[in-house]
């Protein structure tokens, strides 16, 4: 089903379709981890903002997954923004719609992001599909875990590493 999926480096255009997607794949993955009041306020304006800088810097490399011109998905990856990252690149974060579960945009996105070398990653703990996904693709949690805040509400996440 990747035939008509794509994958490039993200440009400076593309931050109001990583924004979009960023906000509509939260709604979809963390309905059971955030409260609907929080979900529903994600704006896009801001988020739009962020993703120009985030594009902008050269700190991350970020790619979009494209179904013909439409962003449907979204991978960012770096040196770790972890002073002691347990390997040399942290995929810092890969969004899919859940209209495009299944269709490769996902594998896609992490093989342009970090390869099949050593990578980590940081999860929330109750993110089953996503936990799945990363062990198909080599991952194991290395045991360490912390709390992080999303939308102001704290979230357990756990760290993998391949």
């Amino acid at each position: 089903m990747t035939t008509d999926l794509t994958v490039r480096a993200a440009v400076p255009d593309d931050a109001a379709g990583i924004a979009r997607v960023h906000i509509q794949a939260w709604r979809e993955s963390y309905a059971h981890l955030l409260p609907a009041e929080a979900l529903a306020g994600l704006q896009q304006a801001p988020r739009e903002a962020r993703w120009d800088a985030i594009i902008a810097a050269p700190a991350s490399d970020i790619w979009v997954a494209c179904a013909g011109a439409y962003i449907v998905g979204w991978a960012s990856a770096g040196a770790g923004r972890d002073g002691d990252g347990p390997r040399p690149r942290e995929l810092e974060g890969i969004y899919v719609l859940a209209s495009h579960y299944g269709s490769g945009a996902g594998q896609m996105l992490l093989d342009a992001a970090v390869g099949d070398g050593g990578a980590y990653l940081w999860i929330a703990e109750d993110n089953p599909r996503a936990f799945a996904f990363y062990r198909r693709n080599g991952f194991v949690p290395d045991g360490a875990t912390a709390e992080h805040e999303l939308t102001g509400t704290p979230v357990r996440i756990l760290r993998m590493v391949r």
